[in-house]
């Protein structure tokens, strides 16, 4: 039987998996580093380490930034440098102990030590001033926007650094929703322009410093984006919902990149959840999309679920699937 890692492997370059890869099973995500985002606790509201605010309110399931006029950060894209404050990349060595000691635990024959980057480069900017002023900013001051983007970008090349000299990871799981369910958020030509020159710098700096895999995380529709993630160097996009036609992308660009996911998360994993409804939807994914360059999952971006229950269910009957499906 193959190891998680070895499973994966199989799947990603079209070999022989001898099961289904279940969801993040070869993926140990490291959390507890100093510098992992933070984020405000159910109910309430925090100010990040950029200065964002952010809340996550009663009965939803996830927090998001504050943009009305008290709370939004970045007014006038322009000006953006006067309020836009990079934090401290650099930690004394005891507070990375924890995260050190949880890499050093992981067996790297079974999976792979994971880092884990949230938000991304399209999600911080409107973070930073708002989805809507976003969108217009990439076409009323370009420059501006560029300029913010190079920021960012550079900031993180040294949040790279601090976890490849502190954990080597073998993985990292990058968030950045690029889409919502039936469109990307920016077209094509846009998303080349100003976004894939910064992530080829990005995934290019880990994968020169022993990163085999880069998994971005997008639960959305984003199809017609995958051209670039493949350029970019994006080994998995995870997050692929079912409003792509995965099984054609799987035609078109298997052995390039690999898909993860195929089971929407708002389609199973909400308060009334049932075992017969997650098992309809982890079986339709796994006979549509096939064994390789195919990772069934959902679609969130994380190995855990909103709700009690549904993730290690999801996980059960991937079990079921694969000993229906290999022989």
């Amino acid at each position: 039987m193959l190891t998680k890692r070895q499973n994966l492997k199989e799947v990603l370059k079209g070999g022989k998996p001898d099961r289904f890869v279940k969801q993040y099973e070869a993926f140990k995500l490291i959390m507890n580093t100093p510098i992992t985002r933070l984020k405000p606790p159910i109910g309430g509201q925090i100010v990040n380490e950029w200065g964002v605010t952010t809340r996550w309110p009663e009965g939803q399931i996830g927090a998001f930034p504050v943009h009305d006029e008290e709370h939004t950060l970045v007014k006038d894209i322009t000006k953006w440098r006067d309020v836009v404050k990079a934090p401290n990349i650099i930690h004394p060595e005891e507070a990375w102990a924890d995260a050190i000691a949880t890499a050093n635990a992981v067996d790297r024959n079974e999976q792979y030590v994971t880092v884990f980057v949230a938000p991304g480069l399209f999600e911080h900017v409107h973070y930073l001033m708002s989805m809507e002023e976003a969108l217009m900013a990439y076409y009323e001051e370009p420059e501006a926007m560029h300029e913010l983007i190079e920021y960012i970008t550079e900031w993180e090349l040294k949040l790279a650094k601090e976890f490849i000299d502190h954990l080597h990871p073998d993985a990292v799981f990058h968030h950045d929703d690029w889409g919502s369910q039936i469109n990307s958020f920016i077209s094509p030509d846009m998303f080349e322009e100003f976004f894939v020159p910064a992530y080829k710098k990005i995934y290019g700096y880990y994968k020169e410093n022993g990163v085999e895999v880069i998994i971005h995380h997008s639960d959305s529709y984003a199809a017609n984006l995958v051209p670039y993630m493949i350029e970019m160097g994006i080994d998995i996009w995870q997050g692929v919902m079912n409003t792509n036609n995965i099984p054609e992308l799987i035609k078109n660009y298997g052995g390039k990149i690999t898909f993860m996911g195929g089971i929407h998360s708002g389609q199973v994993d909400f308060p009334d959840w049932t075992h017969e409804i997650v098992a309809e939807h982890v079986e339709k994914a796994c006979r549509e999309n096939g064994k390789l360059y195919f990772i069934p999952s959902h679609s969130a971006g994380g190995d855990n679920s909103c709700f009690p229950g549904v993730y290690d269910v999801i996980n059960e009957e991937i079990d079921r699937m694969s000993k229906e499906m290999f022989i």
